[in-house]
């Protein structure tokens, strides 16, 4: 399991946390989630997707929309291994919050 996540492969795992998704809908909900600050390009997310595949943490799964005219569309899903990275991730993420909870850093952005 690495240190940290690249934010692209974080964002992926979040997007497949709620079910199997063609890559597609995944562009789209990392979008929408982030308001527009995160654009996965179609080279970043399939060469993502491959990479996540290769290392376990996601996986093919059976489509359960028709086939698309002009081809198939693969829809991925997270695998046990890649759900226990994404809870490390959010974890990790988790205790940084804390941390700053506790420095009363987000107190701040009031009196900015």
């Amino acid at each position: 399991m690495p240190d940290l996540l690249k934010p692209q492969w974080f964002q992926i795992l979040l997007a497949l946390s709620r079910g199997p998704l063609h890559g597609a809908a995944i562009m789209e909900e990392v979008l929408e989630r982030t308001d527009g600050a995160m654009k996965l390009w179609p080279a970043t997310l399939y060469g993502s997707l491959r990479d996540l595949e290769e290392a376990g943490w996601i996986e093919q799964a059976d489509a359960d929309d028709p086939p698309q005219p002009g081809g198939r569309r693969n829809v991925h899903a997270l695998t046990a291994e890649g759900r226990a990275v994404l809870i490390a991730e959010l974890e990790r993420l988790e205790a940084t919050l804390d941390v700053a909870r506790r420095r009363r850093l987000l107190d701040s952005r009031e009196a900015v």
